[in-house]
């Protein structure tokens, strides 16, 4: 059953113009689709151009569903699925997967075999991973809050071993580095289109999208870039101009490099995941959101 966060009349389907430059990012019909509802807790989409598909995580149903972008069809891609969460891929389109129930970080290949890359930072296991990019470099980054491992809910009910949440960087001899500890509740994680800027989205108490300036695969200035509301930001994506896409309570908060609010696409969920651009050119936004998937095409795109 889903969780009550908002009133039924403030749950709508519709893209809303904060600044006028924003509908450059919008073809003019602005149709949102539902593709797919039955999740109990849909996240983590990713875009597989190897194969067309759109694959996502259903938490707590312990498996990964996917899109056929070709035929419009769908169907279950992984159960079980160790509770995972975000998803990405690598320099060579191998599935990377964010996973709660092996607190770890897993890569699947073309043949489909699945492989952990990491589980653990200083001799200790990982919280539940949670969110991750892959950068040009090929180092892997990723979010390790606790939220998989609270309750039994999203993955096996555990202590933290590190006794903080981090965000982490997986180097190309696949050791594994801390980045920082001092988010909250860390999740979203995406990267500038010249890779200087890192955000990172707090779902903890401030709600907050964080920015850190990148130099030589070491972060720091951390600051304040934006606070969506209703509720918090989960997933966030980047477009090819710089624009963030986060998700919050009612939809996809759209802010410009400077934090500028440009646009909402909402859509009648309680609660909305995570996003990314999928598609033949990657114009197609993908959004997970409670028990639905969902779709709108754009004039903008990315390919992170």
């Amino acid at each position: 059953m889903v969780k009550i966060f908002r009133n039924k009349d403030d749950l709508k389907k519709e893209v809303q113009i904060f600044r006028k430059d924003a509908e450059n990012l919008f073809i003019q019909q602005k149709e949102i689709k539902q593709l797919f509802v039955g999740c109990l807790w849909a996240e983590g989409p990713v875009y597989l151009k190897s194969k067309e598909i759109l694959v996502w995580s259903d938490i707590p149903f312990n498996r990964m569903l996917y899109y056929d972008t070709i035929n419009d069809s769908t169907g279950v891609f992984r159960y079980p699925s160790n509770f995972s969460n975000g998803n990405s891929t690598d320099l060579e389109g191998n599935l990377i997967t964010a996973e709660h129930g092996r607190r770890a970080i897993s890569k699947t290949n073309e043949y489909g075999e699945v492989s952990i890359i990491s589980n653990e930072y200083d001799g200790k296991k990982l919280n539940s991973p949670n969110d991750l990019i892959t950068k040009s470099d090929g180092t892997i980054w990723f979010t390790d809050p606790q939220y998989g491992i609270k309750t039994n809910f999203e993955g096996y009910q555990s202590p933290s071993e590190l006794g903080f949440n981090g965000v982490y960087m997986i180097d190309n001899n696949n050791k594994t580095h801390l980045m920082t500890s001092e988010i909250e509740g860390p999740n979203g994680i995406a990267f500038s289109p010249d890779e200087k800027i890192l955000y990172v989205t707090d779902t903890g108490e401030t709600g907050l999208i964080y920015s850190f300036k990148v130099t030589n695969n070491k972060i720091s200035n951390k600051k304040i870039f934006a606070k969506p509301r209703p509720g918090s930001p989960d997933g966030i994506k980047v477009d090819m101009n710089g624009n963030v896409f986060s998700s919050a309570w009612d939809g996809v908060h759209i802010f410009s490099p400077k934090g500028d609010l440009l646009a909402k696409i909402q859509v009648p969920e309680q609660r909305t995941a995570n996003l990314c651009f999928g598609g033949k050119n990657y114009d197609h936004l993908y959004i997970t959101s409670d028990k639905s998937l969902y779709s709108i095409k754009m004039k903008t795109y990315s390919k992170d």
